[in-house]
């Protein structure tokens, strides 16, 4: 009897013990650590109506894309800070 009660203290104690656990903050995907690429250039053969409609296209994708990723990336790198804080 003495034997059993020693065991299921054992038991008891050993259930209690918590172990720490170290988490890591996730790596963010390659995808979206990316910059935006470059503007494409025209042909010097197209008209000038086209030329600058695909400029002003170019340059509104463009610049949506840096303040996407540029603000992700801000966000991300300040989140993993306050994670491993």
């Amino acid at each position: 009897m003495k034997k059993l009660a020693i065991l299921l203290t054992f038991i008891l104690i050993s259930g209690c013990v918590a172990v720490p656990v170290k988490q890591k903050f996730p790596d963010a995907p390659k995808e979206l650590s990316q910059a935006c690429p470059d503007l494409k250039q025209t042909e010097p053969t197209e008209k000038l109506s086209d030329v600058l409609k695909i400029v002003t296209k170019n340059y509104s994708q463009y610049y949506e894309c840096q303040i996407t990723v540029d603000t992700w990336i801000e966000w991300y790198s300040l989140q993993k800070e306050i994670f491993n804080k």
